[in-house]
C-alpha cells in the first residue's frame, strides 16, 4: 500500500473512533440521584405535601409543631429504617433493605413483612428537600 493510502486510512479510522466515542457519551445517561445525598434519615413534612408528592426533609430540619412524625432512613449499605409513630407517640422504627429499582425509584423491603414490600419514586432530591411519590410494589 502506498503511504497515502495508508495515511488517509489512519485519518478516517482516527475520525470514526472519534465519533463514535462522542456518540457513545452523548447517549450515555447517569442517575439523576445522588445517592449520597439520599443517605441520612428523613422526617415527613405533611404540611408540604401536594398532589400525592410527599415530602421530606432531614431530621435536622426545624419543623413546626407536629403530633409526630414518620420517616426512614437510609443507610449507604442498603439498610433501611422506616420510622412510624409509635403508640407512646414517639418513633417506632422498621427495619429493612433498600435498593433502586431504576434510575428515579426505590424497592423497599423491611425485615418484620407487617406490610408488603414498596418502591419509592424520587421525584426530586434538591436543597435538603426530598419529595417521593409511594407506590405499591
Amino acid at each position: 500500500m502506498s503511504y497515502l493510502k495508508t495515511t488517509t486510512l489512519m485519518r478516517l479510522f482516527t475520525f470514526l473512533t472519534f465519533l463514535s466515542i462522542l456518540f457513545l457519551a452523548a447517549t450515555c445517561t447517569q442517575s439523576s440521584i445522588n445517592l449520597r445525598k439520599l443517605e441520612g434519615t428523613w422526617l415527613h413534612a405533611h404540611e408540604e405535601d401536594q398532589e400525592g408528592v410527599l415530602v421530606y426533609r432531614p431530621n435536622t430540619y426545624a419543623f413546626p409543631p407536629s403530633r409526630g412524625r414518620t420517616g426512614f432512613a437510609f443507610d449507604r449499605a442498603g439498610l433501611f429504617t422506616q420510622y412510624d409513630i409509635a403508640p407512646t407517640d414517639g418513633l417506632e422504627g422498621h427495619e429493612g433493605t433498600w435498593k433502586m429499582d431504576g434510575d428515579n425509584t426505590v424497592l423497599i423491603s423491611l425485615d418484620d413483612k407487617q406490610e408488603p414490600d414498596y418502591r419509592l419514586e424520587i421525584v426530586s432530591l434538591e436543597n435538603n428537600v426530598l419529595k417521593v411519590r409511594r407506590l405499591e410494589k
